[in-house]
């Protein structure tokens, strides 16, 4: 199996992810500078709260969305169907990993497949890079739908992923053109998702024009790919795409600033993800705007192991959602997303030198 081998480097990874430190060590999400105003009497009963949301025309039980992680490697259909039972059981969205190497070695569909087979009614949301359907278009975008008959599709944006990884694809150039064909042609909501750099207010605004449904903003502040792929180069002897991994290792809009710019430049809903680690954090991601919050590495340790570790952390969460709600006097979602916050420090800033005009900041 040769080095460019998406399969090793699906594999290496999970290990990674797992093994080694790879959260940002500099950059925060920045949600530590949005706070809540305490409310001493609720006026409510915690039991009587309701986290119940709607994303892309479904009902879901919270406002959370299980991001893709894996899939098209052998090994790696165990996390793929632990999360769907989790998904399924906490009606929830889930997110699959990229499917280019299902489509470039057939062999490897079940280890995406095996989602259908154990949930077959959960909203799920196929995946491909963006810089793969500058080649392979629409053909390539219904493929990997048809796939596992999923309920929309997710594109990701990685260029700084791309440039430190070993042998990565950094020709980006025809990006949008290849979205917007896709959006006008494929029978599934189409969302643009970034893997930790975030997306910006332009980026969004231009994407909202062509049709896309949702916007991931996938942040900086959380899971970091330039590290991940760092560490790949370090052991695999590419000591000049180790270098850069190194300089930009605090690349990025933080999760809470991109939220906000996305949010602020656009209607569709958004997703906040990017070092989402607990449900105060969702709460927070609602109260600026955002419909849903993405999780992703807080599941994969459980994901190898059990559905029910991952059911233990979704319900943990949503405990701690229910709390903020609680202690702000919000009874459902809705009520969520109109309460008001106070937004200090270095994201006040970004939202002032961007000329940004959020309805919950008085500037």
């Amino acid at each position: 199996m040769g080095e460019s081998s998406i399969e090793v480097r699906k594999l290496d990874h999970i290990r990674i992810c797992l093994e080694k430190d790879v959260e940002f060590k500099q950059k925060t999400t920045w949600f530590e500078f949005v706070e809540f105003i305490h409310v001493a009497a609720p006026e409510l009963n915690y039991d009587d709260i309701e986290t119940s949301t709607e994303f892309l025309g479904r009902k879901f039980s919270a406002p959370i969305l299980i991001e893709g992680m894996t899939g098209g490697a052998k090994g790696t259909e165990i996390i793929n169907k632990n999360l769907a039972m989790s998904a399924l059981e906490f009606n929830i969205p889930l997110g699959l990993g990229s499917q280019r190497a299902a489509v470039e070695k057939p062999e490897l569909v079940e280890s995406f497949r095996i989602v259908r087979d154990v949930a077959p009614d959960v909203f799920l949301i196929a995946n491909i890079g963006g810089v793969q359907l500058i080649e392979g278009g629409v053909k390539l975008a219904e493929e990997v739908v048809s796939m596992v008959d999923a309920n929309a599709l997710a594109i990701h944006l990685n260029p700084l992923h791309e440039i430190v990884q070993p042998h990565g694809t950094t020709s980006f150039k025809g990006t949008l053109d290849a979205i917007r064909k896709i959006v006008e042609k494929l029978s599934v909501p189409v969302i643009v998702k970034e893997v930790g750099c975030g997306i910006s207010g332009e980026l969004s605004r231009r994407l909202s024009e062509m049709g896309v449904a949702a916007i991931d903003v996938g942040g900086a502040g959380g899971t970091n790919w330039a590290k991940i792929e760092r560490i790949r180069a370090l052991e695999k002897g590419f000591l000049e795409n180790a270098a850069i991994g190194k300089t930009f290792l605090e690349w990025g809009i933080p999760t809470a600033a991109a939220t906000i710019e996305a949010c602020t430049s656009t209607k569709i809903p958004i997703i906040s993800s990017g070092g989402i680690r607990s449900g105060l954090d969702i709460a927070k991601a609602i109260a600026i705007g955002a419909s849903m919050a993405g999780i992703a590495r807080p599941l994969l340790h459980h994901a190898v192991v059990s559905s029910d570790r991952i059911v233990k952390v979704l319900r943990q969460m949503v405990s701690e959602l229910k709390t903020a709600m609680f202690l702000t006097g919000c009874q459902n979602i809705e009520s969520l997303k109109k309460v008001n916050v106070v937004i200090t420090g270095r994201l006040l800033e970004w939202i002032k030198q961007r000329g940004i005009q959020h309805p919950k900041v008085r500037i």
